[in-house]
C-alpha cells in the first residue's frame, strides 16, 4: 500500500504568488515614494535664479526681510510665494505698516526684463521702503 505524501507543485504555487503579492507591493511604493519626491513642497518652492555678479556683493546679516525674486519667466515671488504686482503693493504694503524698518531683498534671474525690475522697485518705492538690497553673488 502506497501512502500519498505532500505534493510539492502546491508549495511551488504557493511561493509564485507570494512572489507576486510582494512585487505588486514594491511597485506600488515605488510610484508611491517617486509621486511624493516629485510633488514634494519643500522641492517645488526652491527657486532657481542666476544671479548676476558685482565686485562688491555682501552677504547680508539681517534675515527678518522680505525676498522678492523675479525668475527668468518674469515671475515675481514673494518669500517664495507667486504673486501679481498689485497683490506685492498690498502684502508689503502691511508688512511695512507693521515693521517700518522692514528690509527688502531683490534677487533676479540675469535674464529678467529691466522694466520687470524697475516695476517691482516702483512698487517698493511707493510703498515707502527705505531698506532696500538688490541680491547679487561676488565673483571672488
Amino acid at each position: 500500500m502506497k501512502i500519498a505524501g505532500r505534493r510539492s507543485h502546491l508549495v511551488n504555487l504557493e511561493s509564485v504568488v507570494m512572489t507576486d503579492i510582494i512585487l505588486n507591493m514594491f511597485i506600488f511604493f515605488f510610484i508611491s515614494f517617486s509621486l511624493l519626491y516629485t510633488f514634494s513642497p519643500y522641492r517645488i518652492k526652491k527657486l532657481e535664479v542666476r544671479l548676476p555678479e558685482a565686485q562688491s556683493a555682501k552677504p547680508i546679516e539681517n534675515r527678518k526681510q522680505a525676498n522678492i525674486t523675479i525668475n527668468n519667466e518674469g515671475v515675481i515671488y514673494l518669500d517664495q510665494e507667486a504673486v501679481t504686482k498689485k497683490a506685492l503693493r498690498e502684502k508689503i504694503s502691511l508688512r511695512h505698516l507693521d515693521n517700518p524698518g522692514l528690509g527688502v531683498i531683490v534677487s533676479s534671474d540675469r535674464l529678467v526684463r529691466f522694466k520687470d525690475i524697475v516695476d517691482v522697485l516702483d512698487i517698493l518705492n511707493a510703498v515707502g521702503i527705505k531698506n532696500l538690497n538688490i541680491a547679487a553673488t561676488s565673483d571672488k
